[in-house]
């Protein structure tokens, strides 16, 4: 059954306690709704090599899927958790899949033309070392600070949807909380390039 997003004003709050107790359209709901952006934040972290072994939809499905045949456990633990929650459960299956990919032949012949960095889009855009000390400074934020930076950074969401997932009172306030994390983010990287710099 399709559900129409864009009239969708349900809280995502509301849906996760509809889904818990067996909701299957509260469930739709939470697919629609998370579905897109994930898509987008996985497709930057699954390096172009692996993409024919693990097809990013795939992934993203599989993990959604497994956390709603668990939802009845799932406590949420504020604004993003179910989608911090399902990132991880992605990181996993890609980590699996790089794995397995590292223990299997290439499925194709080359004929030593080809030429791959073997890194991701994110890596490609701010370079390795960057994305090592981009994940260690993110790591060191407030979980509501790192939701509104992977949310507005990786996942492409627009202020009316950090509103939401944010559960600010205004679309306004979503934008000035994204705004402040970014600082904070930004503090902390300058701080660690300072300390690797010493």
């Amino acid at each position: 059954m399709a559900v129409d997003e864009s009239q969708d004003l349900t809280s995502t709050t509301e849906l996760i306690d509809r889904a818990r107790d067996g909701d299957t359209t509260a469930q739709e709901r939470l697919f629609a709704r998370l579905y897109p952006p994930l898509r987008r934040w996985t497709r930057g972290r699954l390096p172009s090599w692996a993409r024919d072994l693990a097809d990013t939809e795939d992934l993203v499905q599989e993990a959604l899927v497994q956390t709603f045949k668990r939802m009845g456990e799932f406590e949420s633990r504020g604004a993003g958790a179910l989608q911090a929650y399902v990132r991880q459960a992605i990181l996993n299956r890609i980590r699996d899949e790089l794995r397995k990919a590292g223990r299997r032949p290439a499925v194709a012949p080359f004929d030593g033309t080809e030429v791959d960095s073997g890194v991701s889009p994110l890596e490609k855009a701010i370079g390795g070392e960057a994305v090592e000390r981009y994940e260690t400074c993110l790591a060191r934020l407030k979980p509501r600070d790192r939701e509104a930076v992977v949310a507005r950074l990786e996942m492409g969401f627009d202020y009316d949807e950090l509103h939401d997932l944010l559960g600010t009172p205004t679309v306004q306030a979503a934008r000035k909380a994204a705004e402040r994390a970014l600082m904070r983010l930004a503090a902390e990287m300058r701080d660690e390039a300072d300390r690797s710099h010493r």
